[in-house]
């Protein structure tokens, strides 16, 4: 996971797509989520192999690379489709430079938009136990979509010029407590649990130091943390929902300890055997073996314990249905008798605004019209969207040598976020108007088996956290996935305040929902309309926008998020 700062350009103008049903992702497409990028963030950790991905279908490309309306074309029919018989790989695109996973990741926050905590899996166990081994097949057979593997291999300290020495001579001890940096650790894991963003060392363990970049994790329903010595520290051992010790014959781990290090780390039948003989086996008897008490659950020979492992992913199972979340359904009915929000700001209904809304609610409007008229509106909501932001008293002298006291806006650092797709329908406006502005992009789609928002990809700059962000979603709701995108922003640090979420319609449930989980949030919008239908299309409403924008007409009735 990397961020990018970059605008990507649009797909081909005449292939047109949409990820919303049936089929499979094209590969221009997925050379497009693929692109690699300096400062690119992909949201992925490791989605179970055994869960079917939501139905899906072609999408249109970027509204950036669109430069005028186009003439009126003929609609295309996306068809829904859902194997049950697919491998692993049917669920991850990959390409020389990266991995995507086509699992999303369901809702985790509650209607009131706070974090609902993640299962933390803690597996100890001596050097060569098979606790990655363990970990891939509780993965496997959990059937969750969002699973964060976290390894303590990843926390080695930095070694001073002496410890390397000792290092190549295989004098320094990698398996004592004070070989590991426990405070990053503690904390890693801590914004792991909280829902944040971390960025995690790569270790090398041939060089025996970091490696400059890091990897980027992000949140996740079930948190699995593996290492020799993650029973030793208390802070740690507090975050720890289930314990499982991994208890492997001590010859069997020689075994394999021998055979890594010296075909995957470059070492030597003496190296290792010495290495094994002064630090590994003593650290093993005096720290990792006496945490075994620490354990609920202790797997004898590891991964081929299947027994064990079904009983620990029952275990799972049952805590996380605890925990379950009904999003959607939940927001409907919840605010609709209240008030409208003081944190929303409606463009004023002008006859021109209505004359816009005019033209894009009539379902006989050419497409051709319906996107001029929308990029019209488009715009108009984008600069109210920027009128309210701070701005401080400066005075200019025109060229008649006249002085004239006129306003200057105090923020330099604006991102665009776009829910794709609908929501990149607005990038272009928002860059007319933002002069080269930096642009984001979450993916959001509705699983149609649970009906809930599910999260796919993230592209947002690295220092986003210092932005205020526009925002961007054609349409709102019942404010699901505007509420997803918005804890996404939130879990990298962008304050409530700093967030303008922005669209041409929205219903008045959407505006509740999120005004009432996210009440610093500011939420702009050209109109409000009353009510929601059981298909949660927004009433009276513009129809499916992203359908009516990119010519595509889903074979299935979609809702709006």
């Amino acid at each position: 996971m990397r961020d990018i700062t970059l605008k990507p350009p649009g797909l081909r103008a005449e292939k047109e797509w949409k990820l919303s049903e049936g089929g499979d992702i094209p590969n221009d497409v997925a050379d497009f989520l693929l692109d690699d990028g300096e400062d690119e963030e992909r949201s992925g950790n490791f989605p179970s192999p055994t869960t079917p991905p939501p139905m899906q279908s072609p999408r249109p490309p970027s509204a950036g690379s669109q430069k005028s309306p186009r003439s009126r074309r003929q609609r295309t029919t996306s068809h829904s489709s859902l194997s049950t018989n697919k491998s692993s790989t049917d669920y991850i695109i990959r390409s020389n430079t990266r991995t995507i996973y086509t699992a999303g990741r369901p809702p985790w926050y509650d209607r009131d938009g706070k974090q609902v905590v993640p299962f933390v899996i803690g597996i100890c166990g001596g050097s060569a136990s098979g606790k990655t081994t363990v970990a891939t097949k509780i993965i496997e057979s959990l059937n969750v979509p969002w699973v964060t593997l976290l390894s303590m291999d990843s926390f080695y300290k930095v070694l001073n010029p002496k410890q390397h020495e000792l290092a190549a001579m295989n004098e320094y001890n990698f398996d004592h407590p004070d070989a590991f940096d426990f405070e990053l650790l503690s904390a890693t894991l801590k914004r792991l649990k909280d829902g944040k963003k971390v960025e995690v060392p790569i270790y090398n363990f041939v060089t025996h130091s970091r490696e400059n970049r890091t990897k980027t994790m992000y949140g996740a329903n079930v948190i699995i943390f593996e290492g020799i010595l993650c029973f030793y520290n208390t802070e740690v051992l507090k975050m720890l929902d289930m314990k499982v010790f991994v208890d492997t014959d001590s010859d069997i781990r020689l075994a394999r300890r021998l055979r890594r290090d010296i075909t995957k780390r470059g070492r030597d039948l003496s190296g290792v055997l010495k290495q094994y003989c002064t630090h590994v086996k003593p650290s093993f008897d005096y720290y990792i073996a006496p945490s075994m008490a620490h354990a609920d659950i202790i797997v004898p020979r590891g991964g081929e314990n299947s027994v064990a492992i079904e009983l620990i992913v029952q275990h799972v199972h049952t805590r996380l249905q605890e925990r379950g979340l009904k999003l959607r359904e939940n927001l409907v009915n919840s605010y609709t008798k209240k008030n409208l929000p003081q944190s929303l700001y409606k463009l004023p209904s002008t006859p021109q605004i209505q004359g816009l809304h005019t033209f894009i609610r009539n379902k006989d409007t050419p497409r051709d019209e319906f996107i001029f008229y929308s990029k019209r509106l488009m715009r108009l909501v984008i600069e109210f969207t920027l009128s309210l932001f701070p701005f401080k008293s400066v005075t200019v002298e025109t060229p008649q040598s006249v002085p004239y006291n006129g306003k200057r806006s105090t923020t330099d650092k604006i991102c665009g976020v776009s829910i794709m797709r609908a929501g990149e329908t607005m990038e272009q406006a928002v860059c007319d108007v933002c002069k080269d502005i930096r642009i984001g992009k979450i993916l959001i789609q509705t699983n149609f088996t649970t009906g809930e928002p599910e999260l796919y990809y993230l592209r947002l700059p690295k220092d986003i956290r210092d932005y205020r962000v526009i925002l961007m979603d054609a349409t709102v709701a019942t404010g699901a996935a505007a509420m997803m995108a918005i804890r996404v922003l939130l879990d990298h640090d962008v304050p409530g305040k700093n967030i303008y979420i922005v669209s041409l319609l929205m219903a008045v449930a959407g505006v509740h929902s999120i005004a009432y989980a996210f009440p610093d949030v500011n939420i702009v919008t050209s109109a409000v309309d009353p009510d929601i239908n059981e298909k949660f299309y927004v009433l009276p409403g513009i129809g499916n926008f992203g359908d009516r924008y990119f010519g595509t007409e889903p074979s299935e009735d979609s809702p709006d998020a």
